[in-house]
């Protein structure tokens, strides 16, 4: 069992097995969804029941985080308990705006403090006499709806009003925003920014390096929202480039893969391959589900020993030469139609060729590959299909727009167009601006009344990440 806070990234939800039970507990300032006390109830019931149980937080579960509360709990229960420390956002967040909270020339001191509580009430925890002049550098957590409240009291108790300080709202996030200016002027700005929970003020004269060191805001995609379709397995690879890039990512897996049902031409194709001359790839994934397919009949990829191997591209060439594979051919041009420019014609004819595909996949190849004389055989090792995940995530995923949706085949835009005409929605997919990883994806895309805003000289996810980097205008 996972028991998440509000602040908690999903990212980190995916390293759960999926076994595992996720309940979300968080707090938020105007809906609790659990009290305190049930939080720690959860907990100590659920390790008693013999769970191995993560009590997941954001930042630090010790600094403002109630985390000592819940361990006073689970000890007081006799329940056996281990804390990971993290980083506490207090430092980490003025680290993403390009504050650091110490500095040999600016400060030498730092003092953090909840900004939670209200500091007008006569019996605050807070000794302003005290602390506002007390330390070169200060930080307040969870200070935003009584931040005019901080400044009067910082002013009130010796604080320069010309304090340079700063707001920074969902800091580490690609929706980090900052707002700075001075105790003089940061509330009438922060309101017009109307910033919200949940936030970070920093106050001290280290606010002014912001100008100097701000680089995670300084990102080429920094803030853009990018929907990533890939398949679940693939997802991560092009949403992990394109969040170190700044880009705000979310996946929504359009395709999944799933085996085609046995028949003879599989057996057939199989027996074949002796006398086969070409065996062509048109996907990463085919090598993998033609390994599959060879089980059944006690032969692994050996069998292709003698044959010519032709590959659509560098990625589909390197996942079949990590299989132990010599691959003999791969185009310039990763299509199909780039295999028929650039193969040999006068090794074709009279020749015989195996092409191993997804089942929806064109004819192009073995049509082409037929007019020059050889003998084709196509032969689907796997289909497409849509995850079940797809529809239920339309309800979510478009009530705040992105700025790209990224598609790396035909079937994405497809089955992105299929749910969504389900939905009831259609209208919702001619709204949105495709990124593209090549020309057959993009005619798919057109297809259905889609906007192709970027399309990848190069049908590789370097190619596709370049293509979006050079559409930003920033580098």
């Amino acid at each position: 069992m996972v028991v998440y806070d509000h602040l908690v990234a999903p990212s980190l939800l995916k390293v759960c097995p999926p076994t595992a039970k996720l309940v979300y507990v968080g707090k938020e300032a105007t809906r609790h969804t659990l009290t305190q006390e049930q939080i720690n109830q959860l907990l100590i019931r659920s390790a008693k029941s013999g769970k191995r149980v993560v009590r997941l937080k954001g930042g630090d579960p010790f600094l403002f985080g109630r985390g000592g509360e819940e361990a006073q709990a689970l000890a007081k229960a006799r329940v056996p308990y281990e804390v990971v420390p993290g980083v506490s956002s207090a430092l980490a967040v003025p680290a993403y705006a390009g504050i650091p909270v110490t500095h040999r020339a600016l400060s030498s001191s730092v003092a953090i403090l909840t900004g939670h509580e209200d500091p007008a009430k006569p019996e605050s925890a807070i000794r302003w006499d005290r602390v506002a002049t007390a330390c070169d550098t200060l930080i307040f957590l969870m200070g935003v709806s009584t931040l005019a409240g901080i400044v009067s009291q910082l002013t009130r108790h010796g604080r320069l009003a010309k304090t340079p300080c700063a707001v920074i709202e969902w800091g580490t996030r690609p929706r980090q925003r900052t707002v700075a200016g001075t105790l003089a002027t940061i509330v009438a700005r922060t309101k017009r920014a109307v910033i919200a929970p949940p936030a970070v003020l920093v106050v001290g004269d280290v606010v002014r390096l912001r100008s100097e060191l701000n680089w995670f805001e300084r990102r080429p995609l920094f803030g853009a929202r990018v929907l990533v379709t890939r398949p679940a397995d693939k997802a991560s690879s092009l949403a992990e480039q394109l969040e170190a890039l700044g880009a705000d990512v979310a996946e929504l897996p359009a395709i999944a893969l799933a085996p085609v049902r046995p028949n003879g031409a599989l057996r057939s194709a199989v027996n074949s391959i002796p006398k086969t001359d070409w065996v062509f790839f048109t996907s990463p994934e085919g090598i993998g589900w033609f390994s599959r397919m060879l089980k059944p009949y006690r032969k692994d990829v050996r069998w292709l020993s003698g044959c010519h191997i032709g590959a659509i591209g560098p990625k589909t060439a390197a996942s079949i030469e990590q299989a132990g594979l010599h691959v003999d051919f791969v185009p310039k041009r990763f299509s199909q139609e780039g295999l028929l420019e650039d193969l040999p014609r006068r090794v074709l004819r009279g020749k015989r060729a195996l092409i191993l595909s997804a089942q929806e996949s064109r004819d192009v190849l073995a049509d082409g590959l037929r007019r020059r004389g050889m003998a084709v055989t196509k032969v689907p090792i796997y289909r497409t299909v849509l995850p079940s995940a797809l529809t239920d995530g339309l309800k979510t995923f478009f009530q705040k727009p992105f700025d790209l949706v990224t598609v790396t085949s035909a079937s994405c835009a497809d089955h992105l167009h299929q749910a969504l005409q389900t939905a009831g929605r259609a209208q919702v997919f001619r709204r949105l601006r495709f990124a593209s990883i090549g020309p057959v994806t993009s005619a798919a895309v057109r297809a259905f009344g889609g906007h192709v805003a970027v399309e990848a000289k190069v049908s590789t996810i370097e190619g596709l990440i370049e293509a979006i980097l050079q559409q930003s205008g920033r580098r």
